[in-house]
């Protein structure tokens, strides 16, 4: 098992985490759902690889399905969300529904299920590389979200609309 590989590669699938957690963490989140949500991405970075390795193949054959375009609307979806959002004058802090941290998890974890497929090219040990990628994501996800909550407290409501058109264009350049 090369080590030095594996985490590379994790790292690589943390960075849309870190990216969308960093932009999504505009939306002044509690410490609860930074830590929620930073366990449901580590959760599915765990278990991605794994579904992808045991039966990735399998249902790329039977439904032919473009994980670009499922991750495009995903991020539209939360990107639109984040800008209607913005416009809403409330002064209490929203609380993030746990929907919505199932849907970024997902979206953010898209490219561990693909990994995943061709993971014993990697290393045999399929669970330590799950352990590793799960830790990573988790990691990155909760450091965007803090240092998006930082943003916003700098520079307000203009922190979440950037943030939710990042999403938008991040979708995008994905399904290109």
């Amino acid at each position: 098992m090369n080590i030095i590989l594996i985490f590379i590669i994790a790292v690589s699938l943390s960075m849309d985490a870190f990216s969308l957690a960093l932009a999504y963490g505009t939306i002044s989140m509690s410490k609860k759902e930074i830590k929620t949500l930073s366990i449901i991405v580590g959760i599915y970075h765990f278990f991605m690889p794994i579904i992808g390795m045991l039966i990735g193949k399998f249902i790329t054959r039977i439904l032919p399905v473009d994980e670009d375009i499922i991750t495009l609307i995903i991020f539209s979806f939360i990107g639109i969300n984040m800008i209607i959002e913005s416009f809403k004058n409330e002064d209490k802090i929203k609380k993030m529904k746990l929907r919505e941290m199932i849907l970024f998890g997902l979206a953010v974890s898209i490219d561990s299920f693909s990994v995943g497929i061709g993971i014993n090219n990697i290393s045999n040990n399929f669970i330590m590389c799950s352990i590793i990628f799960s830790l990573t994501s988790f990691l990155f996800t909760y450091i965007g979200l803090i240092l998006g909550n930082k943003l916003n407290q700098l520079i307000g409501k203009i922190s979440t609309i950037l943030g939710g058109i990042t999403l938008i264009i991040l979708g995008i350049i994905y399904a290109l």
